[in-house]
């Protein structure tokens, strides 16, 4: 039995949900008049069991049976984890002169 059930990958937009995370999905095609490349977004809600896919994280999610109301995706697998603020600057301490 082989499984067709449809996957897409996209970002996470949001996790402020229990153990749900908002994925943007975005697919770009070709205009059938204008031959211009257009780009579309759509957002889907996925189940995320761990409740700890972080924003910016790349996921692959696949269809399900519907969960909630809005909520007919899983998450399947994170293929990239976003990039750490690592880059910040540390906090220098200012010493105040004193003035005679």
């Amino acid at each position: 039995m082989t499984n067709n059930r449809r996957r897409l990958e996209g970002r996470v937009i949001r996790n402020a949900m229990e153990k749900t995370v908002v994925v943007e999905v975005e697919t770009t095609k070709r205009h059938p008049l204008y031959k211009k490349v257009v780009r579309t977004s759509k957002k889907y809600k996925a189940h995320d069991e761990t409740n700890a896919i972080p924003v910016g994280a790349l996921v692959r999610i696949v269809e399900s049976r519907p969960i909630s109301k809005t909520k007919r995706w899983v998450v399947e697998a994170v293929l990239e984890m976003p990039e750490a603020a690592a880059t910040e600057t540390p906090a220098t301490e200012f010493s105040e002169v004193e003035e005679a």
